[in-house]
């Protein structure tokens, strides 16, 4: 037994230790932090500037995603990333974390990326006195013979404090009583056991019940207590107490161990007999039992212990049980059996990722980190230590950063294109036997960059477009590939190609910029252009931008959009006809002329064939589909016509067929001069309208000299103041004047092939009412006409008399023929005052009349460009309106008609439109002269 001053000093010893081991705060040494707190500090409490002590960058901890890593240290601390200190987050009671364990400590890992740096950090709680000791039961109760000799030592119930070391119980006190002392026994773990010595003898009879006060005091500051009462009994008989084998039991046993297995016997004896020397076994109940006597049970009779539940080494790695053996006569002794845990490969490593970086870039170079890996086994020993390895990939490899820490690196370029993702499976395998493995897999991506540019399927397109397109329309689609992704797979089009032939590419193409769908700006002219070469160029979205380039060649298909262009017989000389004599004697196949065409288009729509068209059989003319040659198909016979007017049709092969006519007119005859004379009147509707005019012009300056010398004449006889009229015997005859053909042809501009001829007449005498004037909308009753030969050349045997008396009824000419005197043009622009009547005798009225004639033949020179091609009408209205008008026969013939007179040019027979001409009734002066041609 020990004194309590040996007991004293042994708590100071202990005491001096802890102090030593905790005096500083804060220290780092190999690369590590350590941090020294006391429990129960308040929230939010500052530990350290952890930031500072790791030397980082207070303004770089968000950047480098500065934190704390563990499965326990992170519900009590944490760091705040803006000034870097460290701060409690919760309580920490070191009791309910450590127990009554000597060092009590939590630890964790700093860990900061870019570069990636990890520190271990271990904070250690210290104890503070926050507990009292308690006794378990707050009343002892005691048995104790009365014949008990002094001096005999009775083991009681020790108080339990919480605390460790100083702030544990140091000493016990025992309340003043006349019998018993206090003594205190230190056990092999270091706890102090109260032991009750009886002093003096007892007497039953005197006393049979003592009651002590037992008071537990640590050695904290404040100093803290806690009391019990010991109830002493004084009983007869049992002397003798119970007497273990062994003061401390020890056992060790796997946690593997099935339940109900038997781990111990205690073996207690008493040298009593009767039922003083039986013994019952069982477990003292103390705070510390509580635990104990749940895994474990214990036979009162025998003293044997076994499992009651499923060990784990994990959890509980030693077991202390408080047992008693109490004999027959209340006596008790106390032991206390150690259970040791082994602990067993039961645990496969733990593979928990502390930082990840995904995706990377696909250029991220070799070394590049990935992730930061801990690897944790629950065992012990050789069962708890491990090996890591990546499997079956080449890519990755695992570097040791610390004891538990691993880094997964690249080895190699990463290419997106081909790998967008890799799968890294890390194995842990522990050296237990048998050892135990466990597989995390880790899903790595890739990010892209813009290392591929857009690609066309095609280093060259054609496109084939049919002409006549519609504006706006799509026309081609043209596709690019980017085998990257998001912008850097986004691809703009565009038409690199700013000019082709001189000529815009916007103002023909277009080019969606999304799509690459190109479309016509325009409607497309195979005659024009033919074929397009542009460059497209494929640009996408990344930075920097990449691009390539590709040609389209666009062939415009031709359409059979133009009719064939014939250019011989030339069709430009303002409708008129081309005419071809051929020899009465030609014989069958003689080649007559060739029509020549062109068709703008090309291929199929350009090939050409000629036919006749409206052609009665039997016809003597041939034209061959392919050449267009005309020739001969028979001999001709005397009863053949001497005049065909052919209509050749040229078309083309396209789909829907286009054609051109052209009118060629073929007389048969040996010479030009024996057919001129027959046909003059025939021809005269099929010539130019141009050479037409100048006949006209020519004719009407004749009819102005012959009218300019009637006047002459009348102007003559009215000075002489003959009131009898003359009698023009030769000069009527020859007023009809017949214009010879050669005459007329040094007009001929070279196109028309015969000249036209005309008959005119006119009155001389203007007492006659030769001229008469009508008012407007007022109708005429009668015109004298005269009348005149219409056979042509080659007829002078025959001939007509002309005489006044000889007047045919005409019908009235249409009302757009007339014209009031006020309408008619003066000789200075100055209109007559008269409504109607005869023009005065006068030399106005000779001058009006000249300027009429003259205007009308001048206007009849200019008509050329204001007649329609072979319409037949002269143009002579085109500046005094309806006044002048030419008009058409049925005999080809031109009649000039001029308002306000009675002359009027016509056929021999009085015909006029048609219709034969009424005899005239008016004022009109009888003549019976006639007059032969």
């Amino acid at each position: 037994m020990k004194t309590k001053d040996s007991q004293k000093n042994k708590g100071i010893r202990w005491q001096v230790i802890f102090s030593f081991l905790f005096s500083w705060l804060c220290h780092s040494v190999s690369a590590q932090l350590h941090y020294s707190i006391d429990e129960e500090m308040r929230k939010d409490s500052v530990i350290a500037n952890i930031a500072k002590d790791l030397e980082l960058d207070i303004k770089q901890l968000s950047l480098r995603k500065f934190r704390i890593v563990s499965r326990v240290s992170e519900k009590y601390f944490f760091a705040n990333l803006q000034n870097g200190n460290l701060y409690i987050k919760n309580k920490i009671d070191r009791e309910s974390l450590c127990g009554r364990a000597a060092l009590c400590a939590l630890t964790f890992d700093a860990v900061v990326e870019n570069p990636l740096n990890v520190v271990p950090v271990t904070i250690e709680i210290q104890d503070i006195n926050d507990n009292s000791p308690k006794f378990y039961h707050e009343t002892i109760s005691l048995e104790i013979i009365e014949f008990t000799s002094p001096g005999t030592h009775f083991i009681l119930q020790n108080a339990e404090d919480p605390d460790i070391g100083i702030n544990s119980v140091q000493t016990y006190k025992l309340s003043g009583n006349h019998h018993f002392t206090l003594s205190e026994k230190t056990s092999t773990d270091g706890s102090k056991i109260p032991e009750l010595v009886l002093e003096k003898p007892l007497d039953r009879e005197t006393q049979n019940v003592h009651e002590l006060i037992l008071t537990a005091v640590d050695g904290g500051n404040p100093i803290r207590s806690g009391t019990a009462l010991i109830k002493i009994i004084i009983t007869d008989g049992n002397d003798n107490f119970p007497v273990f084998t062994e003061e401390v039991y020890k056992v060790s046993v796997s946690e593997n161990t099935a339940i109900n297995f038997t781990l111990i016997y205690v073996i207690a004896t008493d040298q009593d007999e009767g039922s003083n020397s039986q013994i019952t076994y069982s477990f003292r109940k103390t705070s510390d039992n509580e635990i104990s006597t749940a895994m474990f049970s214990i036979n009162a009779t025998s003293g044997e212990i076994k499992t009651k539940r499923k060990l784990d080494f994990e959890d509980v790695q030693n077991y202390e049980l408080s047992i008693q053996a109490k004999d027959g006569g209340g006596l008790v002794a106390h032991s206390k059996v150690l259970i040791e845990i082994i602990d067993e490969n039961d645990n496969a490593p733990e593979i928990s990722i502390t930082s990840l970086t995904s995706p990377i870039p696909e250029d991220s170079p070799q070394g590049t980190l990935i992730a930061l890996i801990e690897v944790h086994d629950q065992d012990s020993g050789e069962n708890g230590e491990f090996d890591c390895q990546i499997i079956e990939n080449i890519h990755f490899q695992l570097i040791l950063s610390s004891s538990k820490y691993y880094k997964i690196v690249t080895t190699k370029a990463m290419d997106r294109e081909k790998e967008s993702c890799y799968n890294i499976t890390v194995q842990a395998s522990d050296r237990g036997s048998p050892p135990l493995s466990t597989t995390k897999t880790i899903r790595l991506d890739i990010s892209d960059i813009n290392d591929n540019p857009p690609i066309f399927t095609k280093s060259t397109y054609v496109a084939y477009v049919p002409e006549n397109n519609l504006p706006g329309g799509s026309i081609y689609s043209m596709h690019a590939l980017d085998i990257d992704t998001g912008d850097n797979a986004n691809i703009i089009y565009s038409l690199s190609s700013t000019y082709t032939e001189d000529i815009p590419v916007s103002s023909y193409l277009s080019i969606n910029i999304e799509t690459g769908v190109l479309y016509a700006q325009r409607s497309f002219d195979y005659e024009q252009h033919k074929e397009f070469q542009i460059q497209v160029t494929a640009k996408d979205n990344g930075s920097p931008s990449l691009s390539s380039n590709t040609t389209l060649i666009i062939h415009i298909v031709d359409q059979n959009d133009n009719s064939p262009n014939i250019l011989y017989p030339s069709t430009e000389n303002d409708g008129s006809t081309t005419f071809e004599i051929v020899s009465f004697t030609s014989e069958e196949g003689s080649l007559i002329t060739k029509v020549v065409a062109v068709d703008a288009d090309s291929g199929h729509n350009a090939w050409l064939s000629y036919h006749f068209m409206q052609v009665s059989e039997p016809f003597p003319f041939s034209i061959s589909q392919h050449t267009g040659e005309i020739r001969t198909s028979r001999v001709f016979e005397q009863k053949d016509v001497l005049k065909y007017k052919l209509v050749v049709l040229v078309k083309d092969n396209g789909v829907l067929s286009l054609s051109a006519t052209t009118t060629l007119s073929i007389i048969v005859a040996d010479s030009f001069q024996q057919v001129a004379p027959k046909f003059t009147n025939q021809l005269s509707d099929d010539d130019s309208p141009p050479n037409l005019q100048m006949y006209l012009v020519i004719a009407l300056a004749l009819i102005s000299f012959l009218f300019i010398l009637s006047v002459m004449l009348v102007i003559i006889s009215k000075c002489k103041q003959s009131k009898s009229p003359p009698a023009f015997g030769s000069l009527s005859t020859n007023l009809y004047s017949q214009v010879d053909p050669r005459y007329l042809s040094q007009y001929n501009n070279g196109t028309l092939p015969l000249p036209y001829s005309y008959n005119v007449c006119v009155a001389l005498d203007s007492s006659e009412s030769d001229f008469t004037f009508i008012k407007p909308k007022q109708d005429v009753p009668t015109e004298n006409l005269i009348d005149a030969d219409d056979s042509g050349l080659g007829n002078e045997n025959e001939a007509e008399t002309l005489s006044s008396n000889n007047l045919v009824k005409q019908a009235q000419p249409n009302t757009d023929w007339r014209f009031s005197q006020a309408q008619r043009p003066g000789p200075s622009g100055a209109q007559p005052t008269e409504e109607a009547g005869v023009w005065p005798n006068n030399q106005f009225e000779t001058e009006r009349l000249q300027a009429m004639i003259l205007a009308s033949a001048n206007e009849a020179a200019e008509g050329a460009s204001a007649m329609g091609g072979g319409n037949g009408t002269m143009g002579l209205s085109a500046r005094y309106g309806p006044q002048f008008t030419l008009q058409h026969v049925p005999d080809y013939r031109q009649n000039i008609y001029i308002p306000g007179t009675t002359s009027t040019l016509t056929n021999a027979a009085g015909k006029r439109d048609g219709k034969s001409a009424a005899p005239s009734g008016g004022n009109k002066k009888k003549s019976g002269k006639k007059e032969k041609k």
